[in-house]
């Protein structure tokens, strides 16, 4: 074993293949399949029992079997192609930036967010803001885009999902090793580790800069979990989204004004400052704070920053906004104010929210009020968004409300079937993934033989269902039960997925409203249908645990049972082995809860139409032939009523449309021709408007140029 500078024991390498390591520490394998293929060839077995981390792997993995790939002609001529990749990449002059922003000087876009999701073998991420999140970040170096993230690393991370027999969720929480993720000490420019320091009550608390390497962008992550702070300060980053109220508020503000202090000690320089969701809000204040301190008054600072900051909201229900009580936000800012140049009444209001139980300094309030650049993450969020923040804008209308939207994205290549990238590569131009948001590339998708994409969705099912059945068997295992009795599964059936956090309002039991008529559509002769669900409730949320606990108990009923099934433990690879190998992607929220979503996203580009309510981004994907509308494009008053509608409308669909198209109309093959028409319009229509590559442009053209003060 050797020991590297930051402390890391490795199995030694042989030379000729030594830049395993290097690969290891840079998260551009986490969206080249074929990166990841040479670790899990030296040792398949390995690559799978450290959950496809290579950091892990090379301290675990033989020496020998490293030789073994050493004197492989054709392990090294993959791995001689897979670095010549990833320098062509990191060295690129010519980008998208460069070809679209190449004369504006001193740009730095600085990216807020509570969580990302780069991997499944890094585990700081809850769900869809987290994932959005990572995405953003990867994209951000495929376009060249000059730009840092910022977070908390949360060393245990968010809580791995457990069911006990009767389908109860709990958790549990294993802490995440340094040694054993791709994250380094960040440090400063005379060489020096970084940490920062943020006041709280009574005490400084100690925050440790570590960077990640993505692509060709840095990821700063904050750890709190050092000396010398106090046990209870080393819990404060433990966990996302975890603890009481005063560990939320102090988790956030170490984020703003944390996140502000190291990117200074590092030298950065940002002129443009993104607050992805309220959490990070803290650092408006910050900035305000330096101002202050160079001799202008807050209005004055105010202004400056206003004009540097964008905020995107996510949440289009006034529970999801985070809100303190004013006597905590005394309790934390006592000291903080005077540096503001501001009596406490002063400070109060910038953020001041009126709710139901009294008065609140509101950290979406504070952000709106401190940037100038606001908006949410679809068409029709942007509207909900401008209803609920209207209070703030007085003899404005709705309409007239600052805040637009900008509908989110997926990362192409994260989330892409390697399969399938074959057929792209072989149909779409060499060119197609430098033109990921150009419909006419998409286009060339009609192209494609009927039967090569049948046999390729076909065989992509054929993988989730063996992923499926290894999950359940293991879960079963994990309980001392004996697994079901299979065939849990079939190949053959139309499959749809449902996988997502299991809030309430997004309805997940939905489909479940009539147990009998759902029986006969999931038996029917001929046309048989099945489904596999995913999903975690938030640990305090004992609703979305009944809900899950529901569904595992009817999946074991007869009638569903084999045909619904429940996989525990909803991660990233979860996510893409059921978006990659579904039929049909459900979903179907409450209408308008759903501020955008992207699973939905991520099945189109890999060939599988969406079934789902108008809500979020569909609204403004869907044209009658790339899915399926549930119910109409309405709000209700009567939640009951809109229950039993739209549970209607998902029966009418999944009988008399959806497994019609799937069954009906095959050819000698056995191809339907008329799905394969609707499985290629969905990647036509989907993969370019609602890539992270089109996003990402119209951030850069909508808020980022604006907000660094370069004019179109």
């Amino acid at each position: 074993m050797v020991r590297l500078e930051h402390e890391i024991l490795f199995t030694p390498i042989p030379e000729r293949i030594a830049r395993l390591r290097e690969l290891a520490y840079n998260l551009w394998w986490t969206w080249h399949p074929e990166a990841q293929d040479l670790y899990r060839q030296i040792d398949p077995d390995l690559w799978e029992l450290v959950y496809h981390n290579p950091v892990d792997f090379l301290r675990d993995v033989r020496q020998r079997k490293l030789e073994e790939a050493a004197a492989s002609p054709a392990y090294l001529k993959a791995y001689d192609a897979v670095l010549k990749s990833l320098d062509a990449y990191v060295g690129a002059k010519k980008t998208w930036y460069t070809r679209h922003h190449g004369d504006a000087k001193d740009v730095q876009i600085a990216y807020f967010s509570a969580e990302f999701g780069l991997h499944e073998s890094l585990p700081i991420y809850s769900g869809g803001l987290g994932i959005l999140s990572g995405d953003h970040v990867k994209e951000a170096s495929d376009m060249g885009l000059p730009f840092v993230g910022v977070g908390f690393i949360y060393p245990q991370g968010y809580f791995r999902q457990r069911l006990d027999p009767s389908g109860w969720q709990f958790a549990e929480y294993n802490k995440l090793n340094f040694a054993d993720v791709p994250a380094v000490p960040a440090l400063d420019p005379e060489g020096r580790e970084v940490v920062v320091e943020v006041e709280l009550p009574g005490r400084t608390i100690y925050a440790k800069v570590y960077k990640f390497q993505v692509g060709r962008v840095a990821l700063l992550l904050m750890d709190t979990d050092i000396h010398p702070n106090s046990p209870q300060d080393r819990e404060l980053s433990a966990r996302l989204y975890g603890g009481d109220e005063e560990m939320r508020i102090s988790q956030e503000l170490v984020l703003g004004i944390g996140g502000v202090r190291a990117l200074r000690r590092l030298g950065y320089k940002p002129t443009v400052w993104h607050m992805n969701e309220g959490h990070s809000a803290f650092l408006v204040l910050e900035l305000c704070r330096e101002h202050v301190a160079q001799g202008l008054s807050f209005d004055e600072a105010m202004a400056r920053v206003k004009t540097q900051c964008v905020f995107t909201t996510h949440t289009p229900v006034p529970a999801g906004n985070d809100a303190f009580p004013l006597p905590q936000i005394e309790k934390f800012f006592w000291s903080y104010w005077p540096q503001l140049g501001l009596t406490r009444d002063e400070f109060m209001d910038i953020a001041l929210h009126e709710q139901q139980w009294g008065p609140t300094f509101a950290m979406t309030t504070l952000a709106l009020r401190m940037s100038d650049y606001h908006n949410g993450v679809s068409k029709l969020h942007g509207h909900v968004a401008r209803g609920m923040w209207q209070w703030m804008y007085p003899g404005k209308s709705q309409d007239e409300v600052p805040i637009g939207s900008i509908t989110n994205g997926v990362h192409t290549a994260t989330w892409l079937a390697p399969e399938l990238r074959e057929l792209y590569d072989a149909y779409l131009g060499k060119s197609w993934e430098d033109n990921l948001d150009d419909p006419r590339v998409w286009q060339k998708v009609h192209q494609i033989p009927d039967e090569v994409l049948w046999t390729t969705r076909q065989r992509l099912k054929s993988q989730l269902i063996a992923f499926a059945r290894a999950r359940l068997t293991a879960h079963y295992r994990h309980q001392n039960l004996h697994p079901p009795v299979w065939p849990v599964l079939e190949e053959g059936i139309l499959t749809l997925g449902f996988a997502r956090r299991f809030a309430t309002y997004k309805r997940a039991t939905l489909i479940f409203k009539d147990v009998e008529r759902l029986k006969y559509l999931l038996n029917r002769p001929g046309k048989p249908i099945q489904i596999i669900f995913a999903g975690k409730a938030h640990p305090k949320d004992d609703p979305g645990k009944h809900f899950i606990q529901h569904v595992y108990q009817l999946a074991r009923q007869p009638g569903l049972a084999g045909r619904i099934v429940f996989l525990e433990e909803y991660d990233m690879a979860v996510g893409r082995a059921m978006t990659q190998g579904v039929d049909v992607w459900l979903n179907n929220p409450r209408r308008p809860y759903e501020a955008s979503g992207t699973s939905g996203m991520k099945a189109s580009l890999n060939g599988a139409p969406n079934c789902s309510i108008l809500d979020g981004w569909w609204p403004e994907a869907f044209n009658g032939k790339n899915g399926w509308a549930i119910g109409e494009e309405r709000e209700y008053s009567n939640q009951d009523e809109q229950d039993w509608n739209d549970a209607q409308s998902l029966y009418h669909l999944l009988e008399h449309e959806v497994s019609s198209r799937f069954y009906d109309g095959r050819d000698a093959a056995g191809v339907p021709a008329a799905w394969i028409q609707i499985c290629k319009e969905s990647i036509a229509t989907v993969a370019p408007a609602f890539s992270m590559r089109r996003m990402l442009a119209d951030y850069m053209r909508e808020l980022y140029m604006p907000a660094a003060g370069v004019k179109g």
